[in-house]
């Protein structure tokens, strides 16, 4: 197990959730993106493994978003967010000033869909193989 799959484990064992196979894969081959993507030039962000943790508390997203995990956002008011109170855990977009899940910015899909809708930033998303639960 490589040092990567080591935080990988040790960052859903703090959550106490089991990330999506994309999202794992993600972590384990490309780490983190942080770029302007056209034709709009919106601005994605997806952090790395080893900022979970601290971007998470800091925010104190699990108090105000029970079950929500966030991975990135758009350097803004947009938080990129896992909801794991439900199966699969959809990726939502919250507004960092929401107080609850009732106000916060829904819009579910998986990081893999995400990323192919940027073609140009030259992703080249291989779904990865299922990994046992």
């Amino acid at each position: 197990m490589s040092s990567n799959d080591d935080k990988i484990v040790q960052a859903e064992r703090h959550f106490g959730v089991r990330f999506p196979a994309d999202y794992r894969h993600f972590l384990a081959t490309e780490g983190s993106m942080s770029q302007f993507v056209l034709p709009a030039d919106d601005f994605l962000m997806i952090n790395a493994i080893a900022e979970l943790i601290e971007v998470n508390e800091a925010g104190e997203f699990q108090k105000r978003f029970p079950g929500s995990v966030v991975i990135g956002g758009d350097g803004s008011r947009e938080m990129l967010t896992y909801d794991f109170r439900q199966t699969p855990p959809p990726l939502v977009l919250l507004d960092v000033s929401a107080q609850d899940w009732s106000s916060a910015i829904h819009q579910a899909m998986s990081l893999s869909a995400l990323l192919e809708q940027f073609p140009e930033t030259g992703w080249i998303w291989d779904e990865p193989e299922s990994s046992p639960s």
